[in-house]
């Protein structure tokens, strides 16, 4: 059931290797044709790619980077069998429905918004996909209930090729907040379903999995509006499961694929949740159906097998007669973005900088989410465990954990966030010295020259989640390894996903 037999070209090569360093092939061959110039735009410098009829425009703030191969390999596969009609552009429209929009929206004025590139694996997956003419379509991420900011809002993302869907705060506390966050995001991570009242769990699940069906139908209404003859709509993640039966009851010609960017649980976890049938169902209307890795397309097959009683084959769940095609794409990342920022003057005195602060300790790097799954109090208190065992280490390593915080209202995220203060202070009272603590921990991210270069100096990365759908990590930090040759740690709930970044960059060092 992988991903490759569902790809456009006839003649690509049979296994994932073979394709992935074929694809890199054919895409430095054609950089080597491309004539490249650099202008200004304003206060950036873009560099401007011209490859016959097509034009394309680099700029840091909003990048055509270099395509995520599995991301294209998705996309092509939707388009497979598909002929242009006449009058109709060469490029495919490719329309990215998404939660949220890979731009963030902050209000100046009445008519004036702000927009800035926002940050997350599926943004920088998906950004690079630029063989076909992309549009977005998702939530801004604010409140905007008013005409007038409606409109100028729609207007500034249009020159951003996004198409805004604007939520209430009702519908986003009810269907982001409660349905996605509260109920799906614990069970697809085998965290279970909250444990509250009986009671008051039926009646908060009615209530939040109503706005989660409303708000997908407020996404295929946008969909539909925007939609033209031949268009590939390609929806995204756990928000927009009945997506694509909505898109399907507008018009069944559509081509329509659905992604999944967290693990897709065994069929025993997801018969727990009281709307199985009908979310299962709402998926299966897609054309295609994606996951990460080729378990999360069994467990998913299995689940339509077991709880639905469909038919599950090599190519996916056939429902009288209907086939819904199932395929593994593991997502990248742009490598030689991050190879190449080695060499900026800026991240070369960031790495020299940490090399004097940490000189004469080894450097331990965990960079995560502050969530639940990703195992940061495990980690933490596996350090200490190691210092107690091995106190000949305490003064030789250091542990630098980045946490980025996230969903800061909800209170089990508080909770966690004070947890892991708590361990850390303990830790750092107990092993520390004054002119030394073993952990230092932030509270925040770094910006992409100070991470490639903590990167650079780090002797071991730990990737520790307890289960994990799309995790990056591991493939930014072996990018910036060429002279660092560090040790990569990944937990069992890591190794889906990741073992992918070092097989890649295992067959990129021998070539």
């Amino acid at each position: 059931m992988s991903g490759n037999q569902y790809t456009y070209d006839c003649a690509t090569p049979r296994t994932r290797l073979e394709r992935l360093l074929r694809e890199r092939e054919l895409r430095r061959s054609n950089r080597s044709q491309h004539s490249n110039e650099k202008v200004r735009d304003g206060n950036r410098e873009v560099d401007i790619f011209e490859n016959g009829n097509d034009l394309y425009i680099v700029g840091d703030d909003w990048s055509r980077e270099e395509e995520s191969v599995e991301a294209i390999a998705a996309a092509r596969a939707l388009t497979y069998g598909y002929e242009r009609q006449e009058g109709q552009s060469s490029k495919q429209r490719l329309l990215v429905v998404a939660n949220r929009l890979p731009v963030s929206a902050f209000r100046k004025g009445e008519d004036s918004w702000t927009l800035e590139v926002s940050v997350g694996g599926l943004v920088s997956a998906l950004l690079g996909v630029n063989e076909f003419e992309a549009r977005w379509i998702g939530w801004a991420g604010v409140n905007v209930p008013d005409e007038i900011g409606q409109k100028s809002l729609t207007k500034a993302l249009a020159e951003k090729r996004c198409i805004p869907v604007f939520l209430d705060e009702e519908i986003v506390h009810q269907y982001y907040n409660g349905y996605c966050n509260n109920i799906l995001w614990p069970l697809f991570h085998y965290l279970g379903l909250p444990q509250e009242d009986r009671l008051a769990t039926t009646r908060s699940f009615q209530s939040q999995f109503a706005a989660y069906k409303k708000a997908n139908q407020m996404f295929a209404d946008v969909v539909n509006e925007h939609y033209e003859m031949g268009d590939v709509i390609w929806c995204h993640d756990y928000h927009l499961m009945f997506l694509p039966k909505c898109l399907k009851e507008y018009n069944d010609k559509m081509k329509v694929g659905w992604f999944l960017h967290t693990p897709f649980p065994s069929s025993e976890i997801h018969r727990t949740l009281p709307s199985r049938s009908e979310l299962l169902r709402s998926v299966l209307a897609a054309d295609l159906v994606g996951f990460h890795t080729y378990d999360y397309a069994r467990h998913f097959v299995s689940a339509c097998t077991r709880i639905l009683g469909l038919e599950g084959t090599p190519e996916g769940v056939e429902d009288q007669g209907k086939l819904t095609r199932v395929a593994a794409f593991p997502i990248g990342i742009d490598s030689d973005r991050f190879i190449r920022a080695l060499e900026l003057p800026q991240v070369k005195n960031h790495i020299k900088e940490l090399k004097e602060r940490f000189s004469g300790r080894k450097v331990m790097l965990g960079v995560d989410r502050l969530d639940m799954i990703k195992g940061i109090p495990q980690k933490i208190l596996a350090f200490e465990k190691f210092l107690e065992e091995n106190p000949e280490w305490r003064d030789k390593v250091v542990l630098l954990q980045i946490a980025v915080p996230t969903r800061t209202d909800v209170p089990e995220y508080q909770k966690l966030t004070c947890q892991v203060h708590e361990i850390v202070g303990r830790i750092n009272g107990k092993f520390g010295t004054l002119s030394s603590v073993p952990i230092h921990h932030l509270d925040r991210s770094l910006d992409f020259h100070a991470l490639c270069a903590l990167y650079a100096v780090t002797d071991v990365a730990l990737v520790t989640s307890l289960r994990d759908g799309m995790n990056l990590v591991s493939y930014e930090f072996v990018a910036c390894q060429a002279s660092k040759k560090g040790v990569l740690i990944l937990s069992e709930g890591s190794l889906g996903l990741e073992m992918y970044a070092v097989e890649f960059f295992q067959r990129e060092r021998i070539k």
